[in-house]
């Protein structure tokens, strides 16, 4: 029996541990590195405007498999089999560093970042973990639901092996795997057919049935760098028990939502944590997006930001912070949407680095003077009349006329609103004609 310890916490971001655990997945990916880093030369050698270069590859074949064309010239141009850049191309498309969309090859935002960001090459090597099963077929001779109750029990597996001090003996694991199964079965009801008295609600597998697939789940998860295989035991390398605490950490953060809107839409999401202080806002928002694919929750929170409450917009980009990386392509593209541009803008100049203080000096004048306008907007929608009269004091121009002017010439769609709103909520007789004035210049058309 392996002995049992208390699995320490996940190293945070940053630390020499993280540092180190880096420095294992860029070796263990370095030929998918490698092969994105090519795809991503020639496909930016095809799509030059002087259609000089007859010799640059036709792209993947749909399915994001690589043609023939394309992996013999990626053989000889990089002294590799064929066999090992057919492998080398699939980790990449699983690790994200190279994105398919139909016959179309693209880096992905991991592979930008390879070289200075460690927290991007190891979601790389967890999105790969993730698809261990994906690497090597299963057994043919094997029924398919037989291979996803495998599938479906390895979670246990692994966290048996993280917790134990060292080996763990295969009969260990067998039986474990069987238990898990047989306990799948059991949670589906799956009830034979025809009467069989004799036979419980799920008749238990056969661990003779069952060592194959374990002995093809171990290879599949040792070829992605997850565990060591030893003479009758099996061994987590640093980096396996670090994913296993990965998965085990946003499990928990799943379920310790403060606010409960894990199953909840983004903008509905959003709306709960209007009412939230900052801390409970984003573990609200960890939570939310450990329970959905980080892709298509970025995609649904920038279509929050879309729509017409200011909001949604403000709180969705602090959602984003908490995404980090992932979010940056999407992030970049929405800074060509006028209404999306300052929150982005914003976004990427933190996310590059910028000191906290200085963020704004990245907008221009007439950004700065559309974020204040929409950010009025969303106080005059959601908050209280004394934080509208505040929100005055903020503005990017040192006087209330030159406010008014270059409010009117930005043209945010709820200037009158807003402007209508501030005249309401000022108690200086004469400033809350001037606003109304502006508000009733603007409605008109006039100057």
């Amino acid at each position: 029996m392996p002995r049992t310890r208390r699995p320490a916490p996940r190293p945070p971001e940053g630390t020499p541990v993280q540092t180190v655990l880096a420095r294992m997945a860029r070796e263990g990916l370095a030929g998918a590195a490698r092969i994105a880093r090519w795809a991503d030369t020639t496909r930016s050698h095809r799509t030059r405007p002087r259609a000089a270069d007859t010799t640059a590859p036709p792209p993947p074949t749909p399915g994001g498999a690589l043609s023939d064309a394309t992996c013999e010239r990626a053989a000889a141009e990089l002294d590799l089999t064929e066999k090992q850049i057919r492998a080398d191309w699939d980790t990449a498309r699983l690790a994200g560093l190279v994105e398919v969309h139909g016959s179309t090859a693209r880096p992905g935002w991991r592979l930008r970042a390879w070289d200075r960001d460690d927290s991007a090459v190891l979601r790389g090597w967890v999105a790969l973990f993730d698809a261990w099963s994906l690497v090597h077929p299963a057994p043919e001779e094997q029924p398919a639901a037989a291979v996803g109750e495998v599938i479906e029990a390895m979670p246990q597996v692994l966290s048996l092996l993280q917790l134990s001090d060292g080996p763990v003996a295969m009969p260990q694991l067998l039986d474990l795997l069987e238990q898990r199964v047989f306990e799948l079965r059991t949670e589906r009801c799956e009830i034979p057919f025809g009467p069989h008295p004799e036979q419980s609600v799920a008749e238990e597998p056969e661990a003779s049935l069952l060592a194959p697939l374990l002995d093809w789940a171990l290879y599949s998860l040792a070829s992605v760098g997850a565990l060591t295989l030893g003479e009758g035991q099996a061994t987590l390398t640093p980096l396996g028990s670090w994913a296993v605490w990965v998965k085990l950490e946003q499990i928990i953060v799943a379920a310790q939502s403060p606010a409960g809107n894990i199953e909840q839409s983004a903008e509905e999401m959003l709306r709960g944590c209007a009412r939230l202080g900052p801390g409970s806002a984003r573990a609200e928002y960890r939570a939310w997006l450990a329970a959905r694919p980080v892709g298509s929750a970025v995609t649904e929170l920038l279509d929050a930001a879309r729509g017409d409450d200011a909001l949604l917009r403000g709180l969705a980009f602090e959602a984003l912070r908490v995404v980090g990386a992932p979010a940056e392509p999407e992030v970049r593209a929405a800074a060509d949407r006028t209404s999306l541009r300052p929150y982005a803008l914003l976004w990427l100049a933190e996310y590059e680095g910028a000191d906290p203080e200085d963020v704004h000096a990245v907008l221009s004048r007439a950004e700065s003077t559309w974020l204040w306008v929409d950010t009025a907007a969303a106080v005059a929608d959601h908050g209280e009349a004394q934080l509208l009269v505040r929100h005055l004091e903020s503005a990017p121009q040192g006087t209330v006329p030159a406010l008014l002017q270059e409010v009117r010439r930005v043209g945010h769609p709820r200037t009158v609103q807003v402007l209508v709103a501030l005249a309401a909520a000022h108690p200086d007789p004469a400033l809350s004609k001037a606003v109304r004035r502006a508000a009733f210049q603007v409605h008109t058309g006039g100057a």
